[in-house]
């Protein structure tokens, strides 16, 4: 078998805040420590400018701010973890538990009240993601414990409540009006040095194809986004939040400092997680049209009459899903999605996990050489999938679709989100985030796909599976 390639560390600085975090290096790094704890300052820095200038006033953002610094608040947060001169070796730490030693991380980002009624705020979810302890130090100086809400990896957002009164909070604005040009203001808690402003424009927006990032929409700015400022406030000149800061790009890494390369979420897509954290007990559900496809190569696009190599193709479509009701077929090319240009299966993938269940989907596709308008309504995609739902021999395992971070590093497959204790399936060798990447049962590239696999249960079943960096075929009894 040939070794999977090792996922590389990205140079996508998109941890601003959070912990010490070990990710994908190909050009991008995401994400990269916070400033140490012990660098806090209270005072916001804010450059001061004369009023006159050649007897003229002179233009300046500090009345805006004035109003807008009061809401973006430094987070901090705690993690306590045991360490051991036998690192992770599970027979000698349980031989020697006297030399297990527990240590605290501390780090710090930045975060947003964006409802100063029920306290809530916004973050990133790798600014508290393992934190066991979480504290929220505000523009007056307060310092208050955070209760956590919910928060979605796939698209880096994280919500927080607070109990304190006198808040203030930051109007969201409608993001999708945003043009490059526009002017935008960064507001966070860079290196743990207290609350900094920087300025700049709107570099491009419906920004994606950063790998390592889950599902991507990003505003660009080159407004300075540094190591702390994760979680921030990205505002335009009336003071409305347009995006929350997440990453920066530095092929030198994030400690290298900025070169006006900076990328938040925009609000649009931060109001749309918020609300399903809010109703939904602290999750994101997704929907799905429940198909399966690939890249659009020079051969496949001559073969199917394309006049370029774009698209993606459709190799599956899974009964009762969205895309069947819809009378999607294997071999269609689907090219665009309520006006969104598709590119690749990527693009396809990023464009469905951005949208809610419930929404409706015009496809623009290509079927045997004709255009075709295919609208279909997107439906709830499963959490997970019990093993015995899928075959006896997979008893006391729970399957997951793979972190959107992997897929964008290039993995596919499933991911083992549980293993019970004296189970069939450990007894088997499962354990808990093995990834399962293929199977003699069929062809998969997901969650969906693994389930649709078990439609006739092989005689013999392998999973080929990867733990860490290492492959194994594990026959399942």
């Amino acid at each position: 078998m040939r070794p999977l390639p090792t996922l590389l560390t990205l140079s996508l600085a998109a941890a601003f805040g959070g912990f010490a975090a070990t990710a994908i290096r190909d050009g991008l790094e995401a994400p990269a420590q916070a400033a140490p704890a012990s660098a806090v300052a209270a005072t916001p820095t804010v450059a001061t400018l004369p009023a006159v200038v050649g007897g003229q006033p002179l233009p300046s953002l500090a009345p805006m701010l004035a109003k807008v610094t009061p809401a973006v608040v430094s987070v901090h947060t705690k993690q306590r973890v045991n360490v051991s001169p036998f690192g992770s070796d599970p027979m000698f730490r349980r031989m020697f538990p006297e030399l297990t030693q527990e240590r605290i991380n501390e780090s710090l980002g930045s975060g947003v009240i964006v409802d100063a009624k029920q306290g809530f705020v916004l973050t990133n979810h790798h600014v508290i993601e393992g934190a066991d302890e979480v504290s929220v130090t505000l523009a007056d100086g307060r310092t208050l414990k955070a209760d956590f809400v919910g928060s979605d990896p796939d698209t880096d957002v994280a919500l927080m409540r607070i109990p304190a009164q006198g808040l203030t909070a930051l109007p969201l604005a409608d993001s999708s009006a945003l043009r490059v040009g526009d002017f935008v203001v960064a507001v966070g808690n860079p290196f743990g040095i207290g609350q900094t402003v920087t300025s700049g424009i709107v570099s491009a927006v419906g920004r994606s194809g950063l790998r390592g990032l889950g599902f991507q929409n990003f505003i660009q700015t080159d407004a300075s986004i540094n190591p702390g400022n994760s979680g921030g406030a990205l505002v335009n000149l009336n003071g409305e939040l347009v995006g929350i800061n997440t990453a920066s790009f530095n092929p030198r890494g994030s400690m290298a400092g900025n070169i006006g390369l900076g990328f938040a979420i925009p609000t649009s897509l931060a109001r749309n997680i918020m609300g399903q954290l809010i109703a939904n007990n602290g999750v994101v559900i997704r929907g799905t049209m429940g198909l399966e496809s690939q890249d659009v190569d020079a051969r496949l696009a001559q073969a199917l009459g394309l006049p370029e190599a774009r698209g993606a193709v459709v190799t599956q479509v899974f009964s009762g899903g969205a895309a069947a009701a819809a009378g999607v077929k294997v071999g269609d090319v689907i090219l665009a999605a309520n006006g969104e240009r598709i590119d690749d299966r990527d693009a396809l993938r990023n464009f469905e996990g951005l949208q809610s269940v419930g929404s409706r989907i015009a496809l623009d596709v290509r079927r045997d050489g004709k255009p075709l308008t295919l609208t279909t309504t997107l439906r709830e995609q499963p959490r997970s999938y019990v093993g015995t739902e899928l075959d006896p021999r997979l008893t006391g395992a729970s399957f997951a679709d793979l972190p959107e971070r992997l897929r964008q590093a290039g993995l596919s497959g499933v991911m083992v989100d549980s293993v019970a204790r004296g189970s069939r399936a450990e007894a088997n060798g499962l354990r808990k985030d093995d990834v399962v990447i293929a199977s003699n049962a069929g062809n998969f590239e997901d969650l969906p796909g693994f389930r649709a696999s078990f439609t006739q249960r092989p005689a013999q079943l392998v999973l080929r599976i990867l733990r860490g960096n290492r492959r194994a075929d594990l026959l399942m009894q």
